[in-house]
């Protein structure tokens, strides 16, 4: 069984991390966050993924992407997605469950305030995601302790 843990830099979904870390904990799984990462400056600035003087590259967003998500967890990986500059929302969530399904999830853990209020809400990546019944969901409404 594989874990999988959209990832958008947000507290909710540090927190999703840390629910599936948990989790696993009691089925000693692989966790796999995965991020959809849009060639979009203004996106990755708003989201924290650049340091205010650091350039926009895709080397950039990815090294510390990987490094918030991954670099003192044992057992997770990190998979991204590229998607173009003006990338609707739906093309973001359809990304995430492509790699959900490419990777074999069975639970996916997702860090949401609105995914478990209405899960055809029209405003949430986490909500399209949810609404797939090829795996199972776990919806994180609180951010961790720590964050």
């Amino acid at each position: 069984m594989t874990l999988v843990v959209p990832y958008d830099g947000s507290a909710l979904a540090e927190a999703a991390i840390d629910r599936a870390e948990q989790f696993r904990s009691s089925v000693d799984e692989e966790i796999v966050v995965v991020t959809v990462i849009p060639n979009n400056e203004s996106y990755a600035r708003e989201r924290g993924w650049l340091q205010d003087d650091e350039a926009f590259t895709l080397n950039a967003v990815v090294s510390t992407l990987r490094e918030r998500t991954v670099a003192s967890r044992d057992g997770v990986s990190f998979r991204y997605v590229t998607v173009g500059r003006y990338a609707a929302t739906g093309t973001i969530a359809s990304r995430i469950r492509t790699e959900i399904q490419r990777v074999g999830a069975e639970v996916v853990f997702i860090g949401s305030d609105n995914a478990g209020r209405v899960v055809t809400s029209i405003a949430s990546v986490g909500s399209k995601v949810a609404a797939e019944d090829a795996y199972d969901i776990f919806i994180v409404r609180r951010p961790s302790e720590a964050a």
